[in-house]
């Protein structure tokens, strides 16, 4: 199983090339569908901002998919429990390593549960801090003091995890700070709109650093 799903995907390993981006649908019960206004939000941004050209229907993508491999961008969300099994590892592994690119975003609650799955993709291959002058801080929107504070939630400061494949940011991992809330229908949270400002200027970050490197 594992073997047939490997050779799908280094064959489609070229298809990553398409102006779509996903959510990933993944097992443990968390709710993977939460924020469903912060994607087409955050494409609708980028394409009246930063000249891309996405499509702004939004697709969902499971991890044992070879579906994946057609998206360079994969946003995933949520609050509770996330489960990687061996497939769904073996092919997000080949997927970030072939060039694609996953944001994790925590909505509050997964932090606990998806450290060890990141651990399952890259046994050998630790989350590191992103430093504040990383490009995905300063293009084409500057964050001099990097990932930017939305939501509260614990009074913790807000980070950004990452790991590096070959010196390329492939998997970014945004802590305590709640980008996709902002990205949201404004009615959603009654987030001022120099905040929702500040979360979709770092989204277009991400969204420039995927389609630019």
């Amino acid at each position: 199983m594992i073997k047939y799903f490997l050779l799908v995907l280094i064959s489609s390993s070229n298809l990553i090339l398409s102006q779509e981006v996903a959510v990933l649908k993944y097992s443990g019960g968390g709710d993977w569908y939460a924020n469903p206004t912060s994607l087409p939000n955050l494409v609708t941004f980028c394409n009246q901002n930063i000249s891309t050209k996405i499509s702004t229907k939004i697709a969902t993508v499971e991890t044992n998919s070879s579906e994946i491999f057609s998206y360079p961008f994969i946003h995933m969300t949520g609050h509770g429990n996330v489960v990687f099994n061996e497939v769904d590892s073996q092919i997000l592994r080949t997927y970030l390593t072939s060039g694609g690119f996953l944001h994790i975003d925590d909505n509050y609650g997964m932090d606990e549960f998806i450290r060890k799955e990141i651990q399952k993709l890259f046994p050998n291959n630790s989350l590191v801090e992103i430093p504040n002058s990383h490009s995905i801080f300063k293009t084409p929107y500057n964050f001099p003091n990097g990932l930017p504070k939305i939501h509260e939630h614990e009074n913790n400061k807000p980070q950004a995890f990452g790991i590096f494949i070959e010196g390329r940011l492939a998997l970014l991992y945004t802590y305590e700070s709640d980008l996709g809330d902002g990205w949201e229908n404004q009615e959603v949270h009654n987030d001022p709109p120099s905040v929702r400002e500040k979360a979709l200027k770092m989204g277009a970050n991400i969204i420039y650093y995927v389609f630019n490197n």
